[in-house]
């Protein structure tokens, strides 16, 4: 059972609460049952795992949610879930402000995509490439996560050889790659290496090879 599931099977056991997860870096790379799963509101985002420029915010919202919504007293206009499913239903998928229609059709097309590829294939695409990092991360390095709790769709590191993230990019941009580092506290302690998107096992073999030949791993 995967971390998900095992939330949902505690959600399960209280009807009178209202879930939401944030799927922003696994939505169209991760399969995520929304339905199945008992997920109330799922929020995600059009630049990770869509593989969309960003600018385009993206959620599904239960109807025992949007009754909760209406229990609510001001909830504001322009991020109001309420407002937005109002619209959505009254007046044909328009939106209660001016939407980003560039992004809308750039969706539509990539939505395309993903289907000519397969929904299947494409979560086999992000498994190969998640294992293949992380394997590559537990030689090299050390995974962050703990064992069981390791994204699909970006692995992040411990930076146990101490090297300096800002001067590997330097020159992973010599070669039109570049990593991350990690956040906040976690910055130069970890970095990441995202396999997302349309990105493909090539791709992921590519960075990892130029990060060994740059830093002389063996």
């Amino acid at each position: 059972m995967n971390p998900i599931e095992s939330i949902a099977e505690v959600i399960r056991k209280y009807p009178d609460v209202v879930w939401l997860v944030d799927t922003v870096s696994s939505l169209g790379g991760v399969r995520i049952e929304v339905d199945k799963l008992g997920i109330d509101v799922c929020i995600s985002s059009s630049q990770k795992a869509l593989a969309l420029p960003t600018g385009l915010s993206l959620a599904s919202v239960s109807e025992k949610a949007e009754e909760r919504f209406r229990s609510i007293g001001h909830r504001g206009y322009y991020l109001d879930f309420l407002t937005l499913c109002e619209f959505i239903e009254k007046k044909d998928h328009q939106y209660s402000c001016t939407p980003s229609l560039s992004h809308m059709f750039a969706m539509d097309f990539q939505l395309d995509r993903i289907m000519k590829e397969g929904i299947e294939n494409r979560f086999i695409r992000h498994i190969e490439m998640a294992e293949y990092v992380i394997n590559w991360a537990s030689h090299f390095f050390k995974v962050f996560p703990m064992p069981g709790f390791e994204s699909m769709t970006v692995t992040t590191i411990e930076n146990t050889r101490n090297i300096k993230i800002s001067d590997l990019n330097a020159e992973l941009l010599k070669e039109h790659m570049v990593i991350s580092n990690g956040y906040n506290e976690l910055k130069n302690k970890t970095f990441r290496i995202g396999h997302m998107g349309d990105l493909t096992l090539d791709d992921v073999i590519e960075v990892t090879s130029a990060i060994e030949r740059i830093l002389k791993l063996n």
